[in-house]
């Protein structure tokens, strides 16, 4: 192996979404904005196409663009950031549908592409995107006579399912849309996972496809490996990596592997971060630099020629922990240095 390896298990990430469908009282999509959170767009999309997903979010047009090439006409490609400016072309060449925001963006979808497919989003309580209560009191009779095919919000705490903003958002949005008579969508993975009140219509689970928390029970879909380059024996005092940052306790066997904060791996990781040669973990020592780690491997009968830092021991969101940041951050910044081998 001269590179480091991502191996994304495209039948593991097609059970995640059957699995939250069968959870789903009603229709269920599938997030993959940001290159299907950053294991390929043009892989991960047509597994999920075939295992019957009919509508795909996006967060940006030409993301949209991108997916339509992919999978073709037919399923729908909903674009969460709306109608922006200089979008037209694009949501109208590829049949994208936006979600429309507010005012502005309805008044810009309407002249621009008037019978064109479009959604809304309301903000029910994160302030993040979508029109808020008064804006849509304004405007919802407009809105609703143009013919929406999907009205949705999104929900800010619903990994946490105790928390009280779930059931005042839950609330505001059945205030905002009850008998709108359009296609509603609140739920995302965490709100899929909070039970039938919160799936109207339709779910979007993201984040649980690829093997994130919240939802607890899914399969791994990522593992990384990657290669020694070099090992070494260090003496009892003797330090390891820039600013001495690891001495040497006892002599020492150090593994030096082929990645760092280059191929996404940031320098936080370093504190408590594992590679595993099998079920053995080798603890890092040292800083993680930018196309380096160092392991300490003294306890190996035998140095592999790979070690393994995303795996069923340590995922990503152990590894989003270890970093102060969320397994989503890890897969998304994983770098395009890897060579990516897709099982089916």
């Amino acid at each position: 192996m001269s590179k480091a390896t991502l191996t994304i298990d495209l039948d593991a990430l097609v059970a995640n979404w059957r699995a939250l469908d069968a959870l789903s009282s009603c229709e269920t999509g599938a997030v993959v904005k940001a290159d299907a959170y950053g294991l390929g767009l043009a892989s991960v999309a047509p597994a999920l196409a075939r295992a019957g997903v009919r509508k795909f979010f996006v967060a940006l047009a030409h993301e949209g663009a991108l997916l339509r090439e992919v999978l073709g006409p037919g399923p729908t490609i909903v674009v969460f950031g709306g109608h922006m400016a200089g979008d037209t072309t694009l949501i109208r060449d590829h049949d994208l549908t936006p979600l429309l925001n507010s005012a502005d963006q309805m008044l810009r979808h309407t002249e621009a592409l008037p019978g064109h497919a479009f959604g809304i989003q309301l903000d029910s309580g994160m302030n993040r995107l979508g029109m808020e209560p008064g804006e849509w009191a304004a405007v919802r009779d407009i809105a609703l006579a143009q013919k929406p095919v999907l009205i949705m919000s999104h929900l800010a705490c619903a990994n946490t399912p105790d928390h009280e903003m779930n059931a005042r958002q839950l609330r505001v949005f059945r205030e905002m849309t009850d008998g709108v008579g359009v296609k509603r969508s609140l739920a995302a993975t965490g709100g899929t996972l909070l039970g039938n009140a919160f799936h109207f219509g339709l779910t979007r689970p993201g984040i649980g496809l690829y093997g994130g928390q919240p939802f607890s029970n899914a399969k791994p879909v990522v593992t990384l490996d990657l290669p020694v380059i070099q090992t070494r024996e260090v003496a009892q005092g003797e330090t390891v990596g820039y600013g001495n940052a690891w001495t040497a306790p006892r002599a020492s066997r150090i593994a030096t592997v082929a990645a760092g904060y280059g191929d996404g791996l940031c320098g936080a990781l370093a504190p408590g971060l594992l590679l595993y040669a099998g079920e053995t973990p080798c603890p890092v020592v040292g800083k993680v630099s930018m196309d380096l780690i160092t392991a300490d491997v003294t306890d190996l009968t035998e140095v592999p020629e790979f070690l393994r830092v995303l795996s069923v021991q340590q995922g990503i969101d152990k590894l989003g922990a270890l970093a102060g940041t969320t397994g989503y951050e890890i897969l998304t910044t994983l770098g395009h240095r890897y060579e990516r081998i897709y099982k089916t």
